[in-house]
């Protein structure tokens, strides 16, 4: 039932399981935090405990209900212009995915009566790609995203975390990447590395979202490949997304405004415009100075 309400509600593939202690994981954040390779991303030094093991985010927790939503867009930018990741074509994805997770709760509760329960998406110390691998949904690319069979990565990701005991999928069983390395020979910045992990200081979106500094890092010019908010290189040339459909989400769809803009509209773009074309859009996460520094980088001024 929790399964078809939430195919209802949007959501493209749901799993479940259990909430537990991620031990195999465990060794490969704390290297890959030990190696400084989060960049100046501190706040993935925080909680550690927390990210390995969501019952210290949910007391008593027994289930992670794990979903999946597309948000790959029915129209895309043009291809001489600065470019923006796919995911933040349309609405916020936080606030829209987090109102049909409530509804989803809702609608357990009439079922269960009360329980506890947090829902999260990309918003708290949860190591979202590992559960969605762990409740069935897929395998981790060598680009680290999640893969979905016959459905590709452009896929937003969303937990429930409760004290429900329910029934468990079992984990996705295989690697379907074989001997691909197209995402790895595509990245501009040499950004992916061995193990399915990703060296935040050289990646795009890192750098484009991330990264706080007034300049970027010198050693990346004529390496953005005009990517001002974000990067979809790596996604893009993955054979897997070659099966991707546009979602069925308009909050995700882009505005004729976003999809018309050139790189002189990107270049002279004002702060009130800004505000407007971006009002309810992950995008203000960079902020205009941010989005500007980014594309005085590109542009090369």
């Amino acid at each position: 039932m929790i399964k078809e309400k939430a195919r209802e509600l949007g959501f493209d593939s749901v799993g479940i399981v259990r909430a537990g202690f991620l031990e195999d994981y465990a060794p490969v954040l704390e290297n890959w935090l030990k190696e400084g390779r989060h960049g100046k991303m501190a706040y993935m030094e925080n909680h550690f405990d927390k990210r390995l093991d969501p019952r210290k985010l949910v007391p008593g927790a027994k289930s992670l209900i794990v979903l999946s939503h597309n948000y790959y867009p029915p129209a895309k930018q043009k291809d001489d212009t600065y470019r923006i990741a796919k995911y933040a074509y349309g609405k916020d994805y936080h606030f829209v995915l987090k109102k049909k997770m409530h509804a989803l709760v809702n609608y357990i509760r009439e079922k269960t009566g009360e329980f506890s329960y947090r829902v999260f998406t990309d918003s708290a110390p949860v190591s979202e790609r590992v559960w969605a691998q762990k409740a069935g949904l897929g395998w981790i690319g060598k680009n680290s995203l999640l893969l979905q069979p016959d459905k590709g990565s452009f896929f937003f990701l969303a937990e429930i975390i409760s004290d429900l005991d329910l029934a468990y999928d079992d984990p996705f069983p295989f690697d379907r990447c074989g001997r691909c390395t197209r995402c790895i020979d595509a990245c501009p910045t040499e950004a992916i590395l061995p193990g399915r992990m990703i060296d935040a200081r050289k990646c795009i979106s890192y750098l484009t979202i991330e990264l706080r500094d007034e300049v970027l890092p010198g050693e990346f010019k004529g390496k953005m490949n005009d990517w001002i908010f974000g990067c979809d290189i790596c996604q893009d040339v993955c054979p897997w997304n070659g099966f991707s459909l546009a979602g069925n989400e308009p909050d995700f769809f882009p505005s004729e405004e976003l999809l018309e803009m050139t790189k002189a509209d990107w270049e002279q773009l004002t702060e009130p415009v800004f505000k407007k074309l971006f009002k309810h859009s992950a995008v203000q996460r960079t902020g205009y100075k941010g989005l500007m520094r980014n594309i005085r980088f590109i542009a090369g001024s």
